[in-house]
């Protein structure tokens, strides 16, 4: 086999990589509060069980990224990470105090968290390495994989919502193997040459990007921690919940397609701002509809949300970050959505949730998100005024 031949059927495992690894995340994102919900737990301790998840990422999403950056391949912290989470989900149900599962929440969030930084740290240096294929297309295999296993686990968590351990096991298993197949993806720093991180702090734009996608990543951070046990007291069941996520992982296919020609025609503030507008509007409708029908409609504009949001922070910091930290930037970026923004979203959204109801915090998220929309705007505008005036005195 050829060089040529050799790279293209590596794209391949890349492709199914993602199939497995976001089927693992319907099972587990998903129908986990379901679970705790099922085994006796309130809106307000599901919320802090989730919000832990999130706060240990914030500790592990650096340390995993340096790793990556001074390993010798980042493929090595990949099975690594996806090992850790392999042993760990199958801990989960020996125990349904607290307690126990703050600590396994704890610990598989250790692992889990930085899979998908590491993943698509990969993924984006071998097609850039290489000049093959396009990551739109590749993460397009996670949409489907997601897809997929929600109507499947949908149809098996109604009456079988414990299985969810040994089939995350299973998923997880299955990654392992295709990574065992990926090229290797050297650590830049692995020689030596070592770039501090906090050149990441001096990118002004980069912050101002992270910071805006923060905001809205708050908001769906209560999505994902409160939407299911929204749905059934709409209700809605586990099957007609596992239709309504089918919806909405199916809504990325249009932006993954043409991913590369939106980034080459359209602006990184204009495609972030779209998504906020997609953002209120999607949880205002939330906040008003009282019949789980009306809900899988609306779930089709998660496409033009958290994979916008997802695609275009991820290539935008593949261009922008110097080769030494682009897994630090990657995880970075993890740390802000999967840590901070859904530790808020889940702890700060269970208080609220049990104080105003699921109903109105909703709209209490579109209200958050025209917020920093009008922020964004004036902070453009601000920014294009300060370069006009500064290219008419340089004249």
């Amino acid at each position: 086999m050829n060089n040529s031949q050799s790279v293209k059927t590596s794209l391949r495992y890349f492709l199914f990589f993602y199939v497995f690894i976001y089927a693992g995340n319907a099972v587990y994102g998903t129908f986990l509060p379901l679970y705790f919900q099922d085994i006796g737990y309130s809106a307000l301790q599901i919320g802090t069980l989730l919000s832990l998840g999130p706060f240990v990422a914030i500790l592990a999403q650096p340390l995993w990224g340096a790793l990556g950056d001074r390993a010798k391949t980042k493929n090595s912290i990949l099975l690594f990470l996806l090992a850790g989470c392999g042993i760990t989900i199958l801990l989960y149900p020996l125990s349904t105090q607290f307690t126990y599962l703050l600590l396994m929440i704890s610990i598989f969030t250790f692992f889990q968290t930085s899979i998908f930084a590491i993943g698509d740290t990969i993924t984006l240096e071998a097609i850039d390495k290489h000049k093959i294929g396009n990551f739109g297309h590749i993460r397009m295999g996670g949409t489907f994989g997601f897809a997929m296993m929600s109507l499947v686990f949908g149809i098996i968590s109604k009456d079988h919502i414990s299985s969810i351990f040994i089939v995350y096991f299973s998923i997880i298993v299955v990654a392992f193997l295709l990574v065992l197949k990926f090229p290797a993806v050297e650590g830049h720093q692995a020689h030596g040459h070592k770039v501090s991180i906090t050149i990441l702090f001096k990118n002004r734009m980069l912050m101002i990007y992270f910071g805006f996608n923060f905001i809205l990543q708050i908001t769906l951070g209560y999505y994902y921690a409160f939407f299911p046990m929204y749905f059934r007291e709409l209700g809605g069941d586990n099957v007609l919940l596992g239709w309504s996520m089918v919806i909405s992982s199916l809504s990325e296919v249009p932006f993954l397609l043409f991913a590369d020609k939106i980034f080459k025609r359209v602006k990184i503030p204009y495609i972030l701002l779209a998504a906020a507008v997609f953002t209120a509007l999607r949880w205002f409708l939330f906040s008003i509809i009282d019949t789980p029908i009306w809900v899988l409609p609306v779930q089709a504009l998660h496409g033009l949300i958290f994979i916008v949001l997802t695609v275009t922070m991820a290539t935008y910091i593949n261009k922008e970050v110097p080769k030494e930290l682009k897994a630090s930037g990657q995880t970075l970026n993890g740390l802000m959505n999967l840590g901070v923004a859904r530790i808020i979203g889940s702890f700060a959204g269970g208080i609220a949730t049990t104080s105003f109801g699921i109903r109105n915090v909703f709209m209490y998220n579109s209200i958050v998100a025209l917020v920093s929309m009008v922020a964004f705007v004036l902070f453009l505008w601000s920014t294009n005024n300060r370069a006009s005036r500064a290219n008419h005195s340089g004249r």
